[in-house]
């Protein structure tokens, strides 16, 4: 039998195409699988990180249908996004133009490589439909209070020209091209969540063995719960006239109040309210507002390497000790994390402490090692015992905060709070290629929601893309409306939507029935049956961003009433990166592999087997050409031989005592290697590791000749290995099984019982010999048999002790 890849994907393709293989059922008493990859931008073409992810879920998803579940393998596109503007300014095309035809390429790729996704559920995040839905949800959030505008400082991406949520400031560089942002006052609408802080927080647990590790320890962190002391620092009678007395004091966030007594200065965000008053009223001078300005503007991470300040030359109280503490602004606070002000113990926390050496700032120890000294020209940042430190002296520094905290509230001075990293998500955009938000300016309403009876707000067709500005801004007439309110005129929303809100639903629009697509986002019905996700499988670059927004939206359409479950996604899978020669795959490295020319030259299937093969899924994946030529080499093997087998529409039986020792052995690595599959499909992932025990099988097959150990052999290692090479175990199952081999396969104990075993045989505890004895040989025959095998270290020799260790080795110790 000649091999011909491209001859049998077409068929098994067209096959499944015809037969709607892989839709669901609308039958929900069966047992479900929704499984899940991270959808694609489709940005023109795949990559082999594509592949790779795409055909683990495939894997499972194939699986999982063998097993007679009901399995939902959806695909999708997140369609919105900067890549097509910027690529319609460079080729002159139009983003909708360049997004749906790069989609129409893309799903022709997919089904060249088998995946075997529903056909019925497919969309795009940019679909008209899905945005109608989305604005709906919208106007849901904000009249629940989750969605609201303000101004503040934002991060800007100068080449992208767009606002970045702080998840998409990567080392202080924007997500998606890398330039550094800067930081811009403009109106901003922001998502609520930070009031699910502590809920998202809290339900890491829910996910606990589900989802990796790493991915939990990198929320919980982002997320950023800390407990401390918050208190107000009171101006000096000086300080409140400089300020014309608009400001007595301003609150600080501590969460190391045993270093209270050490406090020597205070610092201010550039940001923060006092400075803005201070520069709006002509209180500093034009060179600290040059300084300022440039705090401003620099990224946040920026702000963390290099420190600056400057004096603003105003004081504040010790609460505690009545002495004046300088006020400064420094670089390195944030408005992003507490009130945007800090106490500063340079004595005893590093960054405080270089701050206050490059300004000659005092510094103040209250806390020293237990047993020593403290050490010049360094901050002391271990437990101590308190000094200096009042009627807390001698105390354990780590176990007086408790004391320290239960002061403050006692004489009313400061409280006990919960801080979080987290702060709002900030989702407008100010560009064309987006979801409109749904609302109206109106000089007499204020912002005003848009009626759902209007929705869509459709984006134009007709827009100019430059690069330069919002063209929705730009635009002559789609901005001008009716006011919802009062009917008056007013004017669109320009700014669109961050396209992580669209990512953050998806899976749910999924669960939506074919039959009702067009009227309902998702029907609670088949929510309720295909929701949570079993399996979801995609790159750990989204663990904070996409995955934990996709967490949040599932608890805010919870308590909008739209579905009833906390988390959306029952197990994580995070697959490793794609690599050539060490580095990850670019078109600027020159690293690529096309998935295209693969299937052209080797066909899909080995593309596939390769991918899953060459390293477990969860780690980093090198290219290799020649390993890749070795899969090809597999699978014509594995079709070649297949003209061992005798058709038959059911298994054969075998009578496992009559067979050879070759044919026996043959037998048990088929059912090992089925024993592993079930073991990788369920728990383990390590698809290498099941591969590896199928070309095992396939070894110890051909070093027999029994066409029925040939016929059950293929008929269980065409069912293991279709999820990973489904064309040619279709073709092969068809031809010789009638395709009832794809169904769950039952393990046979008897194959694994052993009639004989093999003894290390032993001389004074040296390895010399093997023997093989049946399982239930007499002591005596044993020690026979091994005599024989050793007995060259046994000529004019005393056997002076036989040692028998049952079912392991023969020892025998000579003298002489």
């Amino acid at each position: 039998m000649e091999y011909n890849s491209q001859t049998i994907e077409k068929k098994w393709q067209n096959y499944w195409k015809e037969r709607k293989s892989f839709e669901p059922s609308e039958d929900f008493t069966k047992e479900k699988k929704y499984i899940l990859s991270m959808f694609p931008f489709p940005s023109g073409r795949l990559h082999m990180g594509h592949v790779r992810n795409y055909s683990i879920s495939d894997a499972f998803a194939r699986y999982h249908r063998q097993q007679g579940k009901n399995v939902l393998h959806p695909i999708g596109f997140d369609s919105f996004g900067m890549p097509a503007e910027n690529a319609a300014i460079k080729n002159g095309s139009h983003p909708k133009g360049w997004t749906y035809d790069n989609i129409d390429y893309m799903k022709n790729e997919f089904y060249s490589l088998g995946f075997s996704f529903s056909r019925d559920r497919e969309m795009a995040t940019s679909d008209e439909l899905y945005t109608k839905f989305e604005q709906a949800f919208i106007i849901d959030m904000f009249e629940k209070g989750l969605l609201y505008r303000e101004k503040g400082f934002l991060n800007w991406c100068p080449h992208d020209q767009t606002v970045l949520a702080n998840e998409q400031v990567i080392d202080g560089c924007c997500w998606r091209c890398g330039t550094s942002i800067v930081k811009k006052e403009m109106n901003q609408y922001y998502f609520k969540i930070t009031k699910y802080s502590d809920e998202l927080l809290n339900d890491l647990k829910k996910l606990e063995g589900g989802w990796p590790k790493q991915v939990l320890t990198m929320q919980e962190n982002w997320i950023g719960k800390s407990n401390g002391l918050e208190f107000d620092l009171f101006f000096d009678e000086e300080s409140r006239a400089k300020l014309l007395n608009k400001f007595e004091s301003f609150d600080v966030f501590t969460t190391r109040p045993d270093t209270i007594y050490g406090v020597s200065y205070t610092a201010l965000a550039p940001e923060h309210e006092i400075v803005d008053f201070m520069f709006e009223n002509n209180l500093l001078s034009e060179h600290i507002k040059t300084q300022i300005d440039v705090m401003k503007n620099t990224s946040s991470i920026d702000r963390q390497k290099e420190k600056s300040g400057v004096s603003l030359d105003l004081n504040v109280i010790h609460p505690l000790t009545g002495k004046k503490i300088p006020v400064w602004i420094a670089n390195f606070v944030l408005t992003d994390y507490g009130s945007g002000a800090v106490m500063a113990v340079p004595a005893h926390d590093d960054r405080d402490y270089d701050f206050a050496k490059k300004y000659d700032l005092p510094i103040t120890a209250v806390i020293k090692p237990f047993d020593g000294e403290l050490e010049e020209g360094k901050a002391y940042i271990e437990v101590g015992e308190l000094f200096n430190s009042g009627e807390f002296n001698g105390m354990n520094s780590k176990k007086s905060q408790y004391n320290i905290i239960k002061y403050f509230e006692e004489n009313s001075i400061g409280k006990k709070t919960t801080n979080y990293k987290l702060k709002d998500w900030g989702v407008s955009r100010q560009r064309y290629w987006g979801a409109p938000i749904p609302f109206v300016h109106c000089k007499d309403c204020g912002l005003v929601m848009e009626k759902k009876e209007n929705l869509p707000i459709a984006l134009p067709n007709d827009v100019e893309i430059t690069g330069e500005g919002n063209p929705l801004d730009n635009h002559p007439t789609w901005k001008y409306c009716k006011c919802p309110s009062c009917g008056r005129d007013a004017v669109r929303e320009t700014d669109t939507m961050d396209t992580f809100v669209q990512s953050s639903w998806y899976f749910l629009r999924f669960c939506a029935s074919p039959e009702n697509w067009e009227k309902e986002a998702f029907s609670k019905e088949q929510i309720a049956y295909w929701m949570g996700v079993d399996h979801y499988i995609g790159g750990i670059e989204h663990a904070i961003l996409h995955l934990l927004y996709a967490r949040f939206f599932t608890k805010v359409f919870r308590d909008l009433g739209y579905i009833d479950f906390d988390e959306p996604f029952d197990k994580l899978l995070t697959q490793g990166m794609v690599l050539k020669d060490g580095a990850k795959m670019s078109k600027s490295k020159g690293n690529t592999v096309d998935p295209d020319a693969i299937i052209a030259k080797y066909g899909a299937d080995t593309a596939r087997l390769f991918i899953l093969f060459a390293a477990p899924p969860t780690q980093e994946l090198e290219w290799n050409d020649s390993a890749v030529e070795g899969s090809f080499r597999f699978i014509k093997r594995f079709f070649e031989r297949s003209s061992n087998v005798v058709k038959s529409n059911v298994i054969p039986m075998i009578e496992h005592a009559s067979l050879t020792k070759d044919e026996k052995f043959a037998r048990k690595k088929v059912y090992e290697a089925l024993k592993r599959a079930n073991d990788v499909y369920e728990e383990r992932y390590t698809f290498n590791t099941m591969i590896a025990g199928v070309m095992e099988a396939m070894n110890a097959l051909n070093s027999q000749s029994s066409t029925d150990v040939w016929s059950e052999g293929y008929w269980i290692l065409a069912s293991i290995m279709e999820p990973v090479i489904p064309h040619i175990c279709w073709e092969i199952s068809s031809e010789y099984f009638s395709l009832n081999n794809l169904a769950p396969q039952k393990i046979l104990e008897e194959v694994f019982v052993e009639d004989s075993i093999t003894l290390g045989v032993s001389v004074n505890g040296k390895r010399r010999a093997e023997i093989e004895v049946a399982i239930d040989e007499p002591k005596e025959n044993i020690i026979v048999l091994a005599k024989e095998s050793v007995a060259k270290w046994l000529e004019d020799k005393t056997i002076v002790k036989e040692i028998v260790v049952p079912k392991k080795l023969v020892n025998l110790v000579i003298k002489g």
